[in-house]
């Protein structure tokens, strides 16, 4: 069914539809209107699931873990500075192997105070063992959210989905809202493992204490099963299209002229101004293209190397930095190529804290890009 609805309120009805048990709540903007729909849901009979508001962002974590654990579909969902209070948990539930899903309503990070958009927040944990997807509109935030769920359980990994704030969950655009039964039809009841989760008459410990003998090697079990999710994902991404009819099963989108020798990479909504910019800079014969990141963690390095394997001149986009070296995903770029490309590889930083990226600015970034000018450029 076609809706007109914020992005906000299309992500809550996608939690919704997955039938999920525990939805764990604290409030933070700008993810605050998905867990007041969710709530609305609850208090007019319209969900199941169990709703339970925390304290903190810390004890929201907390209380997804433990529901989780007890084998419950869970789902919570922060920004900024509550993702950053969560960090001690979130490493557990990787850890744990606890299949959460969390929305991420990107966010900058104090200080100073800013609200506003940009990835931040989650760039900061990166490195904590969860799958980390990239949304580019509200329509890919509702999908996103069912396949996250259904790659979460078979894989017994969490997932994360970024959606930007304010510029997707307080936007409003059509958006197809599949029925409860096309939903359960691609994703199955959820039915933990025994001996995977709490259950008084099967006594089991999570989340023990382990020697140095073992925890190397536990280690390794998550950074392998991480890596070979690019496979899950790419099977669920096409079962997901063939039922729906929408969305590709490629991590890495190319858009533009397949013949493009200047090549931007970016994550997030920012991708949509990209393709916008290239469509004019190809009618301008100025020959481009994009190709959008649509999962950081695990990232798709082979799916990245093929689609710019005929770009001299690649144009990294980043709404994030690593303090005292460059963009993230600029570094990212640049260790999947090494060996592999002689392309000349600039990393760009811009919209931090939501100031607007306009076409402009985009095109900025392309005549920069002749000058050879060293270092992260800021625009």
């Amino acid at each position: 069914m076609k809706k007109c609805i914020e992005g906000s309120r299309a992500i809550a009805e996608a939690v919704n539809l997955c039938r999920t048990s525990v939805v764990v709540a604290y409030p933070i903007t700008p993810q605050t209107h998905i867990v007041e729909n969710l709530s609305q849901m609850k208090a007019d009979g319209e969900a199941a699931f169990e709703f339970l508001r925390s304290e903190s962002e810390f004890a929201a974590a907390s209380i997804a873990l433990g529901a989780s654990a007890a084998g419950s579909r869970t789902y919570t969902a922060t920004s900024s500075q509550g993702l950053l209070l969560m960090t001690e948990v979130v490493f557990t539930i990787s850890g744990m192997r606890l299949p959460i899903v969390m929305t991420c309503a990107n966010r900058a990070v104090s200080a100073p105070i800013n609200i506003w958009n940009d990835q931040q927040d989650a760039m900061t944990v990166r490195d904590s063992g969860w799958i980390m997807l990239f949304a580019e509109d509200n329509q890919e935030s509702l999908d996103f959210h069912i396949i996250a769920f259904k790659v979460a359980e078979q894989l017994k990994i969490p997932v994360m989905v970024n959606v930007d704030g304010f510029v997707l969950t307080h936007t409003f655009e059509n958006v197809d809202v599949p029925e409860q039964k096309e939903v359960d039809a691609f994703l199955p009841k959820y039915v933990p493992d025994e001996g995977q989760y709490l259950d008084v008459k099967n006594p089991v410990s999570l989340g023990t204490f382990v020697t140095p003998e073992h925890y190397q090697d536990i280690r390794m079990d998550l950074a392998n099963d991480l890596n070979e999710a690019q496979k899950v994902l790419v099977k669920e991404l096409t079962n997901y299209r063939k039922q729906f009819d929408r969305g590709m099963p490629e991590l890495c989108e190319f858009y533009g002229d397949r013949s493009a020798k200047t090549i931007f990479v970016a994550m997030g909504s920012v991708a949509g101004t990209i393709k916008e910019t290239v469509d004019e800079l190809n009618a301008a014969g100025k020959k481009t293209a994009v190709v959008r990141v649509k999962c950081f963690r695990p990232f798709p390095v082979a799916e990245l190397v093929e689609e710019l394997s005929g770009a001299t001149n690649v144009l990294v986009v980043d709404k994030s930095i690593s303090l005292g070296s460059e963009g993230v995903l600029a570094l990212e770029v640049k260790a999947a190529l090494s060996g592999r490309s002689d392309a000349k590889i600039k990393s760009f930083v811009t919209g931090l804290g939501g100031r607007d990226i306009t076409r402009e600015m985009i095109k900025s970034m392309y005549e920069q890009s002749k000058k050879n000018i060293p270092g992260v450029s800021f625009i």
